[in-house]
């Protein structure tokens, strides 16, 4: 930039930059005002979250310790692995499948166990798709802290719903989720859904 002096591409008006010939220097006309003003965004929820204290162990197998329910967000148990919400979901109605197992890689399960994770996560997927209607889905694994495995050394699938557009400036710029549901609401959507279709495999 030189002065108040810049490069453009095309002849348009952007704020108070009136822009004087394609692929020449534009003009400011105007001063632009480029202060940021400070903008809040209250989640008083997360603060039961702040307070509460910490998991010093694996979350997964605390989770499996206490009754299921809107507390420990577990959706179903199975005969090798459960489906659980994520407490930090990236978008809303995001679930993980986990066996019960504390292990690090698939290859320290057995083929038995491998196999109904990818039934539960197939059943997750349907139960989430009726919950909520997603343009797509994302699921996967990240195994090691590199990868982005937020758990370690407990293996664990996650499904998560897609919409265009879900992700926005607040991700890329603030690294901020802005998500629509409070965890129990989500929780109470994704149990109905999974007992309807339960219901429905009968």
């Amino acid at each position: 930039m030189i002065g108040d002096k810049f490069w453009c591409a095309r002849r348009e008006w952007i704020g108070e930059v009136r822009q004087q010939r394609a692929g020449g220097l534009c003009e400011i006309e105007k001063p632009v005002d480029r202060s940021i003003s400070l903008e809040y965004l209250w989640s008083p929820w997360r603060m039961e979250y702040i307070l509460r204290a910490k998991v010093n162990g694996c979350i997964f197998c605390e989770a499996l310790e206490r009754t299921d329910g809107a507390e420990n967000l577990i959706v179903h148990r199975a005969q090798f692995g459960f489906v659980i919400l994520n407490r930090f979901p990236y978008t809303s109605g995001h679930v993980m499948v986990v066996p019960y197992l504390h292990k690090t890689f698939l290859a320290e399960l057995t083929s038995e166990i491998r196999s109904e994770i990818i039934e539960l996560v197939d059943r997750a997927v349907q139960a989430v798709a009726a919950a909520y209607q997603p343009q797509g889905f994302n699921v996967g694994i990240n195994i090691g802290e590199a990868a982005g495995a937020g758990v370690v050394d407990h293996i664990h699938m996650h499904v998560v719903p897609r919409w265009g557009g879900d992700t926005n400036f607040m991700t890329a710029v603030a690294g901020t989720r802005v998500l629509p549901e409070n965890l129990v609401d989500s929780y109470a959507r994704i149990k109905a859904a999974w007992n309807d279709l339960a219901a429905s495999h009968l």
